[in-house]
């Protein structure tokens, strides 16, 4: 019997093994998209109570929004960057045409410039070459 595999293509009895492990890959893509989604509803959700929470007991002051906005930010980039490594995934062993790693490019260029602007916007709220301020609120790597 002879065992070759070409581009996904794939002779004799091994079929049903590949397709078995192309199966278990999907899974574990959309697995990983699952995990992106949780990450960001929940920890928007908690970001949302405590701050609701310290408006509520009156506890809000000048950093309070700050570092909701921070915690929101973190939540979407940590999201992006997953469902990027299940597009990867997914694009890379599932279907790696060259229409669907051009897409897969594309998504990236579009998460990366998200990914940017929430860490200048929310996060960072500077240009990576400039230097940190003191007299900010919380700096971000503290959050």
């Amino acid at each position: 019997m002879e065992r070759t595999i070409i581009y996904g293509i794939v002779s004799g009895t091994e079929t049903q093994d590949v397709e078995g492990a192309l199966s278990w890959v999907d899974r574990a893509a959309t697995g990983v998209e699952l995990l992106a989604v949780v990450i960001i509803v929940v920890v928007i959700l908690i970001a949302t109570l405590l701050y609701l929470a310290k408006i509520v007991a009156r506890q809000a002051d000048r950093t309070t929004y700050n570092d909701f906005r921070h915690s929101v930010g973190r939540a979407l980039l940590l999201g992006l960057e997953i469902l990027v490594a299940a597009d990867i995934i997914r694009t890379v062993v599932l279907e790696p045409t060259l229409a669907n790693v051009l897409v897969l490019g594309l998504l990236v260029v579009i998460r990366t410039f998200l990914s940017w602007s929430l860490v200048l916007d929310e996060i960072e709220e500077r240009w990576p070459w400039q230097a940190r301020s003191t007299t900010e609120g919380t700096p971000a790597h503290k959050l």
